[in-house]
């Protein structure tokens, strides 16, 4: 509470100051001789010496406001407008409280033939559209949208390519308006030919459905993808074939098509050099849908308990043999009503050999263990999307049905202290939903909602184990041939509401009721198979028959402020929540029943046309699942044994952010800060024996406390003169906890930096360079160990590409990792590539020879740090890789 306070005292700190700074205001209209309103059309107020001193367009409407700063002079200042195809015209500004119209007339002169001859790129501003012009920061050497998005000042990619502008994260990325994706913008990013795209749209405050448009507040970001008018009337794709040594194959055949009523992306891709088709995949913003609807769907509870994956790009890791099939179509059946169709199938062959040498420092003592892992893992993924979407003025409907299955089988040969284990996993996942939402505009202007949410998701899991491991716990103490674990939670949720909108001139009421319902069956059991071949329960508190039933009913009130200087969302959720679950096998009956109450609130102010603040408040009560409540052991992995002997976790998370956006479009800088503070409330706690073969875990009934403390910024510069976009960023995280091992209750807190700098510049028109800097550290400090335990790191990544010709070009990149820890060596790798790639204009192909990993590094080491838990990975990675490459563009 003390933190919400002080971060609301700060908000009304900086609000004051804002409302200081924003004191006046210009405003008027812009219209024709015969009255009809002019829209963009440029206002710009100069000073006597005819220095912009602020500017802005019209709108739709032909209006306009001019907002000023408190230093704007007062005196000699002069308000013109001009737009395209009108005389310009100009007012003396003499008082400050009249709105100042404009009627222009039509030129009637030519435009006489002009050359551009000045190349600065600009952004071009409409409302909350920010626009950047592809072709101002591509170069020759760019393949596709996403190696120029990379480079756009204000806009930030992460390495699985989420995308960010201004440290916020995109909602959505659309292809001329079009939803074609589904969040997976990763397909768009890395197939289309940056050559098609006309410009890159920010588009801040988005609303995806027609009707809700100023009326409900959306603090969403969009990305859209605008398509050059002739490549909206041709087949787009390309047909690559590649190979090399040792052994290795590329091979990728698309097809893409832009029209105004069809689009399409749809490929084939193959290749065992590393490069993970599953990243196309990613759905960036899944979570928080899964939140947004309530629904917490069971997570995989197996393992082989590998180290998991090293902190390199994956293609300098990944040991793989991938196909997929993705195919992605949207049809527009008449004006607003659109038919989408999604379906990819994905096969991969996935390697991993590593070397892990874990240390858990405890009071009086010290845990230590190794393991010696060769992996191989094999997905099987199908997932089959269709939707439906109408997205009219008064009328929105959207249906869409998903189905998934994927098959999963892991194998494992370890070699643990000295001991020799095989581990085979598989699982597989059905998943099918349904989810449907309706909304109409009556003649009063409110507006209704229907919404209905199915989804059942069942995920069979076995685990086999040999020979046979900790015969103490497992078996009596003799000697036994293999375990199995198995584990299935099979799972009904539905979730449905009616809602209803009641919009103003400043206002919109939203008042909602529904109900949910979740229904599972947690079943396992570990088996030991014994040197006869019998097979029989490990022991009575070795299984689990549980059944769950989660029941609510809700209501809620919200309030929508759409202002274009104050937004303000205000949502008021009053939940009732009936919880039953029972398990026979241990006398287990409990029924609980809560009132919840989850306010959010979220303000906005635009401080400045171009500046905003913006302050979020969010109180969550939840509830935890049918996985914290299990009293049957379970095996997670060879070493992991899980139960638990508690009540039902009960968390309370308040959490409140305070932030800050700057954005200069004229000169191309961005620069934001954010402020946050969460505190989590548990009402149980993990316990954890810990020796060198195993661990045993349990939760138990007592109080536990989280507290999280972040702060971030970005910055991002274009400079003309240098032709460079600068860009760096700084985050700090302090987060403190408490965990019960070997019987003893040890505080931790986990304090984490991470600074970063980079950037791309155009030496000329045939030489680009690019250098990116990061720089980090993680400390741990807990009364387990007398000292407290550091991990620092830097990375850094630099690229040259050079053309010195219109269909030769050249490039090296090289990325170095340095990371350094007191108890250990410190860690130095270095890797390099090269390539040369050659265009025959005439047959529209492109032949490119590349070299990976030019030091043929075979190894990597990376070192990890969480509370007092210290562990050092040894990975074999791919050596040197040499490949030629065809690409045929249509």
């Amino acid at each position: 509470m003390k933190g919400l306070i002080r971060l609301a005292l700060a908000f009304v700190l900086l609000i004051t100051l804002a409302l200081g700074s924003y004191a006046q205001s210009l405003r008027g209209a812009v219209k024709d001789s015969v009255g009809k309103a002019i829209p963009f059309a440029s206002i710009n107020l100069k000073s006597a010496g005819k220095m912009i001193l602020a500017y802005t367009v019209s709108n739709d409407k032909g209006e306009y406001t001019l907002q000023l700063t408190a230093n704007t002079p007062k005196n000699d200042l002069t308000l013109e407008v001009s737009c395209i195809g009108f005389k310009k015209q100009s007012k003396v500004i003499t008082d400050w409280a009249i709105p100042y119209n404009f009627t222009l007339s039509a030129t009637t002169n030519q435009l006489q033939a002009v050359i551009i001859k000045n190349k600065r790129p600009f952004l071009k501003t409409n409302g909350d559209t920010l626009s950047y012009k592809v072709s101002d920061f591509s170069g020759p050497q760019d393949r596709v949208i996403g190696d120029v998005i990379k480079k756009l000042p204000g806009i930030q990619v992460a390495a699985d390519g989420k995308i960010s502008y201004n440290n916020k994260a995109i909602s959505n990325l659309y292809i001329g308006g079009d939803n074609l994706l589904d969040d997976k913008y990763n397909i768009a990013t890395s197939s289309i030919p940056h050559g098609v795209v006309d410009q890159v749209q920010v588009i801040e405050n988005h609303q995806p459905v027609k009707m809700l448009k100023d009326k409900v507040v959306s603090d969403d970001v969009a990305l859209n993808l605008t398509i050059k008018k002739d490549a909206t009337i041709q087949l787009v794709g390309q047909e690559t074939v590649g190979g090399g040594i040792p052994g290795k194959y590329d091979e990728d055949l698309n097809a893409m098509m832009f029209k105004d009523n069809y689009k399409a992306i749809n490929y084939l891709r193959a290749n065992n050099t590393g490069f993970d088709v599953q990243n196309d995949l990613v759905s960036h913003n899944l979570a928080d849908y899964l939140q947004r609807i309530d629904n917490d769907k069971p997570g995989t509870v197996l393992s082989t308990g590998t180290a998991g994956d090293p902190d390199l790009p994956r293609n300098r890791y990944l040991f793989n043999q991938a196909g997929i099939l993705n195919m992605n179509n949207l049809v527009h059946l008449k004006k607003d009503v659109q038919l989408r169709a999604n379906f990819y199938y994905l096969h991969d062959i996935q390697l991993q050999d590593y070397q892990k040498q874990t240390t858990v420092y405890l009071p009086g003592d010290t845990v230590r263990y190794s393991e010696i892992q060769h992996n191989k893992r094999r997905p099987d993924i199908l997932h089959g999307q269709l939707t439906l979407n109408i997205n009219k003025d008064k009328y929105y409907l959207n249906d869409a049905l998903i189905t998934d299955y994927s098959h999963n089988a892991n194998y494992s040969a370890l070699v643990t202290n000295g001991t020799g284990v095989n581990q085979v996993f598989k699982d597989n996942i059905a998943d099918f939903s349904n989810e449907f939402n309706l909304m109409q505009t009556f003649k009063t202007n409110n507006i209704i909602e229907v919404y209905s949410y199915l989804n059942h998701i069942a995920e069979p899991e076995n685990l086999l184990i040999d020979p046979g491991i900790n015969s103490d716990i497992f078996n009596n103490g003799n000697p036994y041939r293999q375990l199995t674990q198995n584990v299935n939670v099979p799972t009904w949720f539905t979730n449905n509401y009616f809602s209803y909108k009641i919009p103003s001139q400043y206002f919109t009421q939203s008042y909602k009721v529904g109900f949910s319902l979740q229904q599972q069956k947690l079943q396992s059991g570990l088996n030991a198979t014994q040197t006869d071949n019998s097979v029989n329960l490990v022991s009575d508190s070795a299984q689990n028959n549980l059944n769950w039933s989660r029941q609510k009913i809700y209501a809620e009130a919200g309030y929508d402020m759409p202002g274009k200087i104050l937004k303000i969302n205000l949502a008021l959720p009053l939940s009732l929540q009936q919880i039953h679950y029972s398990e026979s096998l241990y006398a287990l009956y409990k029924r609980l029943t809560h009132l919840y109450f989850n306010p959010k609130l979220l303000v906005k102010y635009q401080s400045c046309v171009e500046n905003y603040f913006n302050f979020t408040y969010s109180l969550r009560n939840n509830i935890g699942d049918i996985q914290d409540i299990y009293r049957g052991y379970i095996l997670k992995d060879y070493r992991s044994l899980f139960a638990n002997n508690s009540d039902l976790t009960e968390r309370k998370s308040q959490t409140e952010a305070l932030g800050f956006n700057y954005r200069k479009a004229l000169t191309l800088f961005f620069f934001s800060v954010t402020a946050s503070h969460s505190n989590i409330a548990a009402n149980n706690i993990s316990s954890s024996i810990i020796n060198n073969n195993i661990e045993q875990s349990i939760v138990l009934p007592y109080a536990n406390n989280t507290d999280i403390w972040m702060l971030n910024g970005f910055i991002s510069k274009y400079s003309f003169a240098l032709r460079t976009t600068f860009s760096g960023g700084a985050s700090w995280q302090s987060s403190s906890s408490n965990q019960i091992q070997n019987n003893v209750l040890l505080p931790y807190k986990n304090n984490s930096t991470n600074e970063n700098a980079g950037i791309d510049t155009k030496i000329s028109d045939e030489l680009n360079v690019s250098y990116k800097v990061t720089y980090s550290q993680v400390t741990s400090k807990s009364p387990a160990s007398a000292t407290n335990h550091e991990i620092k790191s830097s990375y850094q990544q630099g690229s040259l590409n050079y053309n010195p010709l219109a269909n030769l070009f050249f490039k090296l990149s090289a990325e170095h990792y340095y990371t350094h820890q007191d108890q250990a060596n410190d860690l130095k790798y270095t890797f390099a590539d090269a390539s040369v790639r050659y265009r025959f204009e005439k047959i529209k192909t492109d032949i490119e020879f590349s070299a990976n990993n030019l030091f043929n590094v075979r190894k990597y080491s990376a070192l990890y740090l969480s509370a007092n838990t210290f562990t050092s990975n040894t990975y074999v990675i791919p050596g040197r890789i040499m490949l030629i490459k065809a690409t045929f563009n249509i």
